[in-house]
């Protein structure tokens, strides 16, 4: 059984550092736009490395036994039973329950901090969800609007409502989403660090990632990121008319 262990410790060995390779290298997640989209990504990026041992150790076990233990042909019966004794049930216990409880502080609460730690904002966009469009308004420049525009670097809180029933309110670009539910206002703080529109970058656009009916996919809206000087000339132009 010595040999065995050691084997099929090899084999893990080999498959988690391939995965942390893979982890490292792959690019999964669209290009972040906002300084909340980098702390998401952080989370996610982090989470995929805890995860990819735990992943490894099951998927090196499993293809260690089909390739030694597997009978050929037609079984004769059952094969001896294993008991969960000795040392490894006890360190995979202890490995994976620490691995649960530090993912609770780091990323979890961690991250939550990070994302609530300044509840100030430059502009406040109020965004309200109704079957099946958002409705778009501006109370600082008394304006509405049928796209989400903003100005580059300046932090942005969303207040965000609903009409009728739970909608979801989601930017790719910017990882932010929060829930849109009647009778009540939640709010999400984004700060944009790239210049950006949906016609360039289908990213950019404000979601509804819950289902609320057969006209759910109709609900987006273009999100465009400007210069703060454009964002102004945007408003001056919509006090004009």
């Amino acid at each position: 059984m010595t040999g065995h262990l050691r084997n099929a410790a090899i084999l893990w060995l080999l498959l988690t550092v391939l995965g942390e390779v893979v982890a490292l290298r792959a690019r999964i997640y669209p290009p972040a736009a906002a300084e909340e989209a980098q702390v998401v990504d952080g989370a996610f990026r982090l989470l995929l490395l805890l995860a990819v041992p735990v992943f490894t150790f099951v998927l090196a076990a499993l293809l260690y036994s089909v390739a030694r233990f597997r009978v050929r042909g037609e079984p004769r019966g059952d094969g001896p039973p294993l008991h969960g004794r000795g040392a490894v049930p006890w360190v995979w216990l202890a490995v994976t329950t620490a691995l649960a409880v530090y993912v609770i502080f780091n990323p979890g609460l961690r991250g939550l901090a990070e994302l609530r730690a300044n509840p100030t904002a430059d502009l406040v966009v109020r965004v309200e969800g109704t079957r099946w469009l958002w409705r778009i308004s501006y109370p600082q420049y008394g304006r509405t609007a049928r796209e989400v525009v903003l100005p580059l670097g300046r932090r942005v809180r969303f207040d965000v409502t609903a009409t009728d029933v739970v909608h979801s309110f989601w930017i790719p670009a910017f990882r932010m989403k929060i829930d849109a539910v009647p009778g009540m206002t939640t709010r999400v703080f984004v700060t944009p660090t790239a210049v950006g529109s949906f016609q360039d970058n289908v990213h950019f656009r404000l979601q509804c990632a819950e289902l609320c009916g057969l006209g759910h996919y109709l609900m987006r809206s273009p999100v465009r990121v400007v210069d703060p000087q454009e964002f102004e000339a945007w408003v001056a132009e919509a006090k004009a008319r």
